[in-house]
């Protein structure tokens, strides 16, 4: 996906570099299909209002898309009560839209990064490479780069 094509849609800063790296890894499905837990899905792995068999529109994806990110940037930031670096925000805003709010906030993760143990949470990414009891390879690579990306700003990393 062209980063032009996310501002347009409005989505600029963090958000627009985690809709790129979340485009890359979710793909853009204009129809809506179930997903490998079941879920009814469309366009970059939009779920809330995902219509099974659905056809949607280029901008249709694109306004989802640009609301769900703004949806899960912020109960991101309404769970986390530090600060972060550009790269831990984009990190876990991927690993957020891909776990959804609850398992976010009831991860082991966030008990870390809240404690002020960034290195120890960004290692915890690659513990979330499993969907309905399976091991699945795009989610090994999508972690691994989570992670490597939510280290590089740490300075004791």
């Amino acid at each position: 996906m062209k980063i032009n094509k996310l501002l347009a849609a409005g989505v600029t800063g963090v958000l627009a570099l985690t809709g790129v790296m979340v485009a890359e890894f979710e793909g853009e499905v204009r129809t809506g299909y179930v997903d490998p837990v079941g879920v009814v899905t469309a366009c970059f792995g939009h779920t809330q209002t995902a219509e099974l068999g659905k056809t949607y529109t280029e901008k249709e994806c694109l306004n989802l898309f640009a609301m769900d990110l703004g949806d899960h940037n912020e109960q991101l930031l309404r769970a986390v009560n530090i600060s972060l670096t550009t790269s831990e925000h984009a990190a876990y805003m991927s690993f957020h839209y891909n776990v959804g709010a609850g398992n976010f906030r009831s991860s082991t993760l966030l008990k870390y990064l809240n404690n002020g143990e960034s290195v120890k949470a960004c290692n915890e990414l690659q513990r979330w490479v499993y969907a309905d009891g399976r091991k699945l390879p795009g989610l090994v690579k999508r972690r691994e780069l989570e992670r490597q990306l939510c280290l590089s700003e740490l300075t004791d990393a």
